[in-house]
């Protein structure tokens, strides 16, 4: 099966409650012809999606409904309940950044901005599925207090970026990197239709047009550092402008890609774990971005 390039999407869902079990039906189907427990990781895909090929194959329910791909999502509040319900969301502050920030201001006309689902942004890139981005927040939490410096490369439609700028408020720095500067310039008007406006205004948040994979040496040292493509290893410069303390999240690999967690201890020695699989774009140069490759 060939896998679709423009994808953001995790694996890491908690088993919801059983009374929404046992409320639960499968389209016929997709019924099993034997009995199988739905595992506490298991995303639950929705039929719906814009384009079959968006599958990763790292899920083994992978062909089933999503348990809320019919409950007629339309507002950012519910998309967020959705989440804590299902154990996505277990943090207040994650469930309030996330409520704060309107969903539907960073996902393109004509798509559905609540669907728990990767959207197209153009140019082969994705804006990741609403789990992946509470994931990432919630990985990142320690390290976005407010004051903290954080740098989200590849930072697409500026969602995550507005999210983290609320995290560390206005005493803190988030720089945004994207290189693609059309995605650089929507993004800032798409920050500046939401609740993190006034931080870009004030100048405690920026997005910039440029190579990621080299950081934003300015404003280092970060926090926190979000990755939001996948890196066939982990960049040394986004390494070196980590902080003591700080930690990196980051989709590493090619077909097979793990979300790593990478905490820089205070001796400067690493600490790496792997979070969940992944499939996400790839993390490249401008170019070959634009040539699908």
């Amino acid at each position: 099966m060939r896998l679709s390039p423009a994808l953001a999407y995790g694996c890491h869902y908690s088993a919801p409650p059983l009374k929404h079990l046992l409320t639960f039906t499968l389209p016929r189907h997709h019924r099993p012809t034997h009995s199988t427990p739905l595992l506490p990781t298991t995303l639950l895909l929705s039929s719906q999606f814009p384009n079959p090929n968006f599958l990763t194959g790292n899920c083994p329910f992978f062909r089933m409904e999503r348990f809320w791909a019919g409950s007629g999502i339309n507002k950012n509040k519910a998309m967020v309940e959705h989440l804590k319900t299902y154990g996505v969301i277990t943090s207040e502050k994650v469930a309030e950044v996330m409520e704060g920030i309107d969903r539907a201001f960073f996902v393109p006309d004509g798509n559905a901005p609540y669907y728990d689902s990767p959207m197209p942004i153009g140019y082969n890139a994705t804006i990741s599925a609403p789990h992946m981005h509470a994931t990432c927040l919630q990985l990142l939490e320690e390290n976005l207090q407010p004051g903290m410096h954080a740098l989200d490369v590849g930072s697409g439609t500026g969602y995550l970026t507005a999210c983290f700028a609320l995290m560390v408020g206005p005493q803190g720095r988030v720089v945004g990197v994207e290189h693609i500067p059309e995605l650089v310039s929507s993004s800032i008007s798409n920050i500046q239709k939401s609740a993190a406006a006034p931080l870009l205004k004030e100048g405690s948040l920026s997005v910039h047009a440029g190579d990621g994979r080299l950081g934003w040496p300015e404003h280092a040292p970060y926090d926190a550092i979000h990755v939001g493509a996948a890196a066939p290893e982990i960049p040394q410069a986004l390494i070196d402008q980590l902080k003591p303390g700080g930690r990196m999240v980051i989709p590493v690999g090619s077909v097979f890609q793990d979300l790593k967690v990478i905490d820089k201890n205070l001796d400067g020695s690493l600490s790496v774990r792997n979070e969940t699989s992944v499939r996400y774009v790839p993390l490249t140069s401008r170019d070959v971005q634009l040539r699908g490759g």
